[in-house]
């Protein structure tokens, strides 16, 4: 049975007999629950708590019946989410408002979702300061420093356990690669840096793998697709959300990159962390060598063309305003 459902996240870390603790906050929302279902399904995970402000113990009783090993549990509302997150190796943090109409955003989530994520860093910083972080809270440009802030407030900031979770980026842009070279979507590798929101979405085509060639109206159409992938999905479901079953899978796929890191396995995916490889900005989107520390080696920006260090070049300028506004969350609303 297993065996079948290996290729949702293209062949899910084997099965252990030390598992691993994952913990979801934000577990019952439109991203929580088929992201807690494909962990679930991972032979990896033996563990797996779920936290969100509702509807949780449904969400869980729900999974306890699929046929794996993972043992889930539920909680809810604020007085459980230390609960929660005890004993957790890693913690993935899909929790908040999501864009709801095509004109909304990623900075107008702000406000929304500051304050969310800011509470499940100050709580995962005290229960389990060592556990991997991947924050999928939009906009990830601003929230990932805002944990960032936290930890460092609670002295326990560690750059390499905490990530923005921009895979659904790379997946995008392997999808719809695979699509124009009609090729399979699983056999594409294509890079994409800077950060997590519309132009600051930089997609690394030529450092693709297999090797791409496209003329410039093809590269032009595909890379604006790619940063506008996102407001393409809500507009498709008319204002009634975003991007969340891709999303979910996408999460699941970084999820299943850390674990097989943590077991010693050399592995590399995108993600936006903090960064000194640029001076314009503190994070930065990159590939990453994944191992039992988190992110053991970024491997930098490589080798790019005009055109991309064209457009990482427009994109700074915003993507750094986003992380100000993050840095001054933290400093002017949490004590």
């Amino acid at each position: 049975m297993l065996s079948r459902l290996q290729p949702l996240a293209r062949a899910f870390s084997t099965s252990s007999p030390s598992g691993v603790s994952v913990a979801v906050c934000g577990a019952s929302g439109g991203i929580g629950q088929p992201l807690s279902l494909l962990l679930k399904l991972n032979p990896a995970v033996t563990k797996l708590s779920l936290y969100d402000v509702g509807h949780t113990l449904g969400v869980a009783a729900d999974l306890s019946h699929i046929q794996t090993r993972a043992r889930v549990t539920g909680y809810v509302g604020p007085d459980q989410l230390e609960e929660c997150l005890q004993g957790a190796d890693i913690v993935l943090v899909p929790a908040g408002v999501a864009r709801n109409h095509g004109t909304m955003k990623m900075n107008d989530l702000f406000n929304a979702n500051c304050a969310i994520v800011a509470t499940i860093a100050a709580a995962a910083a005290k229960v389990c300061p060592d556990a991997m972080m991947a924050i999928i809270t939009n906009p990830v440009n601003s929230t990932v420093p805002i944990a960032c802030e936290v930890y460092k407030k609670a002295g326990v900031f560690d750059p390499k356990r905490i990530f923005g979770v921009t895979t659904l980026d790379a997946v995008r842009a392997n999808t719809f690669i695979g699509q124009i070279k009609g090729v399979d979507p699983l056999d594409v590798e294509c890079p994409v840096v800077g950060g997590h929101a519309g132009p600051d979405i930089i997609p690394l085509v030529s450092q693709c793998e297999p090797k791409v060639e496209l003329d410039q109206e093809t590269l032009d159409a595909l890379t604006e697709r790619i940063q506008e992938a996102g407001t393409e999905v809500v507009k498709a479901k008319a204002g009634a959300g975003s991007a969340t079953i891709s999303m979910a899978y996408a999460a699941a796929r970084f999820t299943d990159s850390l674990i097989k890191g943590m077991r010693g396995e050399e592995v590399v995916e995108c993600a936006y962390v903090a960064s000194d490889l640029l001076p314009e900005v503190k994070y930065l989107a990159t590939p990453l060598v994944l191992g039992p520390g988190g992110a053991e080696r970024n491997l930098g920006l490589g080798e790019m063309t005009q055109f991309e260090q064209d457009l990482l070049k427009v994109s700074l300028k915003d993507l750094n305003t986003s992380i100000e506004k993050g840095e001054r969350y933290v400093k002017e609303h949490w004590a």
